[in-house]
């Protein structure tokens, strides 16, 4: 048996700070739909009370049209989560039990000088570091091939979606939106994946479940615990790696009823970078996605990077890969570009790094048009992952796509 683990864990789409990011994201969308060069950096704040819920959006947004009814977008996102209960932690539908501030102002003149050339001169929007990340520990294993990601990450971040899954299509009707997973992935001596040693689920769920077991609470959370590990657990994770004598932990501190959500816990945009991003396997520069246009290299550029490190894996020319990126604001090339392939690489760093300068154009207005980021594609985004995703028919991730002709490019 193996010692050498590693964990990454996710959030559902109703955690309070994934909710925050899927209203933040959907400004972002609402917008784009209004003017595809828009400006937006948003921010959301939820919180829930005893008498009232709080959504908060504070942010800089700037648009060639009407600008959207931000509460009204505000509030949908929410209700379309499933916050449409106060006794489940937020009612987003109702302004009586829901409160919703709107401090929303026009960018600044400082930064729009530098980022509204609508050519390959524009500008980074900030300064700052990005990292790409790719790996090939997801493939061979069935629902997973392709996606060249961490396998913990991986993991963590279905199991949520599924989490969402469920309770949507009503499989586990008293299941409720705030929800998290957490994988732990076993080593072998070579630093291969061998199997999933833990499994940890938390999920919200109706305060009345245990009237169906005349009050017995060890009853309800056996319950709960074995539809999880039926409906969820096993349904996501391939039965290959999930030995019988895993460990699950479901609601480890006991009951997790309603309310939840809002009311047990504020949210806020941007505080699950790493859940985003690659479980703590590859490094974060720091800056999160979600309230952001294109035009904000945070999340144009993390595309971009990850984008070029899946084709290196792609190509077989490293089992790891991260690349990192640099910015100045306003300013177009990058600062730094750097290839990190941890020892696996078939060539060496110094030359991928060349060849990647040659395939990949990191300029943000060459990102946005090679991968075609200005639709309203980033609401899907905001729970469940940005990376190691399906792309999507409507244009959704592209920086997932695998385009042939560069992985060739980077061959030779």
């Amino acid at each position: 048996m193996s010692d050498v683990f590693f964990s990454s864990e996710s959030v559902s789409s109703g955690h309070p700070d994934k909710l925050c990011d899927a209203i933040s994201d959907a400004i972002v969308d609402a917008c784009l739909a209004v003017d595809p060069n828009c400006r937006v950096a948003v921010e959301t704040c939820v919180k829930g009370k005893a008498d009232m819920g709080l959504i908060v959006l504070a942010g800089e947004v700037t648009v060639n049209g009407t600008a959207p009814d931000y509460e009204a977008v505000a509030r949908k996102a929410a209700a379309d989560i499933g916050y449409t209960s106060h006794k489940i932690g937020m009612d987003a539908t109702d302004p009586n039990v829901c409160e919703v501030q709107v401090h929303i102002t026009t960018q600044s003149q400082y930064i729009a000088q530098g980022v509204n050339q609508d050519d390959l001169s524009q500008g980074a929007g900030d300064q700052g570091l990005m990292f790409g990340y790719a790996c090939t520990e997801t493939e061979g294993l069935p629902g997973l091939n392709g996606r060249y990601f961490p396998l913990a990450a991986a993991l963590s971040q279905k199991l949520t979606r599924r989490l969402s899954e469920v309770r949507e299509q009503g499989i586990l009707p008293w299941a409720r939106p705030d929800a998290k997973s957490q994988v732990t992935i076993a080593y072998d001596e070579d630093d291969n994946v061998d199997y999933v040693h833990t499994v940890v689920i938390a999920i919200q769920h109706d305060d009345d479940l245990k009237d169906m077991f005349d009050g017995d609470i060890d009853a309800e959370q056996a319950h709960i615990r074995a539809e999880i590990e039926e409906k969820v657990v096993k349904h996501v994770i391939p039965a290959e790696i999930l030995p019988d004598n895993y460990r699950l932990v479901v609601n480890g501190t006991g009951r997790f009823a309603d309310p939840g959500g809002p009311y047990a816990d504020a949210g806020l945009t941007g505080r699950k970078i790493i859940v985003d991003t690659y479980g703590g396997m590859g490094r974060h520069g720091g800056g999160a996605f979600s309230g952001k246009d294109p035009s904000k290299v945070d999340r144009s550029a993390a595309y971009a990077s990850r984008w070029a490190a899946k084709h290196i894996v792609a190509a077989g020319l490293a089992k790891r890969c991260e690349i990192q990126l640099a910015y100045v604001i306003g300013i177009a090339e990058p600062v730094s570009v750097r290839v990190e392939t941890f020892g696996t690489g078939t060539v060496d760093d110094k030359t991928l790094t060349q060849r990647v300068n040659k395939v990949f154009d990191f300029r943000p207005r060459a990102i946005i048009k090679e991968l075609d980021l200005l639709k309203p594609i980033y609401s899907v985004t905001a729970a469940g992952g940005h990376f190691g995703r399906t792309p999507g028919a409507d244009g959704s991730f592209p920086w997932e796509t695998i385009d042939d002709s560069r992985v060739l490019a980077l061959k030779n």
